[in-house]
């Protein structure tokens, strides 16, 4: 991998991790259009250390008062009731399905699933889950973040485990699931960004041992691409939760569709190998 590529690719990493439009899946679809090599499932995971790192950032205030109520906890009874302590036991709770789901399929995420003409599919199929989703919530009385409960934790953990295909969105899964189950536009975000801090710092370390090999693109390239990455994802965090408040999902459910028919129909006509990175 260039630098050049490198940079690219962290910029466009930077600008799609938050949003519901999949950063894996522009990755992965970008790297295919310009005729660069696919980086990589370890790539991916490491450049999002850049993006999570933005995420520990923006919300350190709730995550320190987060970290220090369920410490506490543990050990005094009466704090368990805490609404920062209960979150620390949903966020633990929502990372298991992810983390249970990405060690079985783990081959299959790095290999199949990689498929253009998957990830152009799932682009649309649940770019269209997220309309129904956002409609869903328009027509009830949306439910702030804390009325969380255990088991709705739970459906968001396992929304979030699809984002384990390219194409579905982290963001995207876990906050249509958080619109089904009739929390607003806005508790759903920030939920999505609380729960994505485990499974994306853990999944990043482990793909660190790969990077520098065979199949994984140098240091140097990589470092570039995750620090521009961090800088253009905490702008990106700030942009998307004020955005959330007043809009709807509209136009990322447009995009989605016309990115993921366009994804098909040029592996459809040869123009892009679906298995890999090189273009026809």
């Amino acid at each position: 991998m260039s630098w050049f590529e490198a940079a690219v690719l962290g910029l466009l990493q930077g600008l799609t991790e938050f949003l519901p439009v999949s950063s894996s899946a522009h990755l992965r679809v970008f790297s295919a259009l310009a005729g660069w090599k696919d980086p990589g499932s370890a790539f991916t995971a490491v450049t999002q250390l850049g993006t999570e790192t933005a995420v520990l950032i923006y919300f350190r205030r709730d995550i320190v008062s987060i970290v220090k109520a369920w410490t506490t906890s543990l050990f005094v009874p009466d704090r368990r009731k805490d609404p920062d302590a209960r979150m620390g036991w949903f966020v633990i709770v929502g990372t298991i399905p992810i983390a249970v789901l990405g060690a079985v399929f783990q081959h299959s995420i790095e290999t199949s699933l990689r498929d253009l003409r998957i990830t152009g599919t799932v682009l649309i199929l649940f770019g269209l889950v997220l309309a129904v989703a956002d409609r869903t919530r328009a027509i009830r009385k949306a439910k702030p973040i804390s009325e969380l409960t255990l088991p709705h934790a739970l459906g968001y953990g396992f929304a979030q485990s699809l984002a384990l295909i390219p194409g579905v969105s982290r963001s995207g899964g876990t906050i249509s699931a958080g619109l089904f189950l009739g929390y607003s536009r806005e508790a759903a975000a920030r939920y999505s960004f609380l729960l994505a801090i485990p499974a994306v710092l853990a999944s990043g370390t482990l793909e660190l041992f790969e990077i520098g090999g065979e199949t994984a693109p140098a240091w140097g390239p990589t470092l570039l691409a995750t620090g521009i990455a961090f800088a253009v994802g905490y702008a990106a965090i700030a942009w998307f939760l004020r955005y959330v408040s007043t809009h709807s999902f509209t136009p990322f459910v447009i995009y989605r569709v016309l990115l993921g028919a366009l994804i098909i129909g040029l592996v459809a006509v040869g123009a892009v190998a679906p298995g890999s990175g090189d273009v026809g």
